[in-house]
């Protein structure tokens, strides 16, 4: 299962960079870019998270290590005419002041969904791409970033929309010892 998943994510990454497009003329061009750049229904299915949030983060370092629990807030809102999610996150981690800032788009070249994120842990960046298609209120994705070691690291991602007003992201990754955990859960409550 784990291989299949980890083919799967390895896939959806290729996918963002290889896609050739066939020549066209300067009409069809036209109405291809007319269509790459104007909101569609992925990005509607986003509106759901547009607003402020009261959020409950639970951070677990490694399986059976008690976790650290902080509250904080979260402001979504739409950028670029309706074209991307940006999210602007403040709280606490570890006992230390933490913000974030990151982008949901909806590639709609790609057909899939991009995230893009940054914080007040590290100096990078992590990067999101779309697994399936969202079904029945739940977004499943794949992120990678570098962790203090340098080492890469992968999360399958998954957010569950329980209704308008609450939702939650979870981020499931490898212990070093193989065992795959929950080392995130974010509690969205609309304020």
């Amino acid at each position: 299962m784990a291989t299949k998943k980890k083919g799967a994510a390895k896939k959806a990454m290729k996918r963002t960079m290889k896609k050739k497009a066939p020549p066209m003329d300067h009409e069809a061009m036209m109405a291809a870019w007319q269509g790459a750049m104007t909101p569609s229904k992925g990005h509607a299915a986003l509106d759901v998270f547009v607003g402020s949030w009261r959020t409950k983060t639970t951070f677990t370092m490694t399986p059976g290590a008690p976790p650290d629990v902080s509250e904080g807030t979260s402001e979504n809102s739409w950028v670029l005419g309706r074209r991307y999610l940006r999210q602007v996150f403040k709280g606490s981690s570890m006992a230390m002041p933490f913000e974030g800032l990151g982008y949901t788009a909806f590639d709609n070249v790609q057909k899939q969904y991009l995230g893009f994120w940054m914080d007040t842990f590290g100096t990078g960046f992590m990067t999101s791409v779309g697994v399936g298609k969202p079904k029945n209120g739940v977004f499943k994705s794949v992120a990678e970033g570098f962790e203090p070691s340098g080492h890469v690291i992968r999360f399958d991602c998954v957010v569950r929309v329980q209704d308008r007003n609450r939702h939650t992201y979870e981020m499931w990754t490898k212990a070093p010892s193989g065992k795959r955990y929950c080392s995130m859960r974010i509690e969205y409550t609309r304020a």
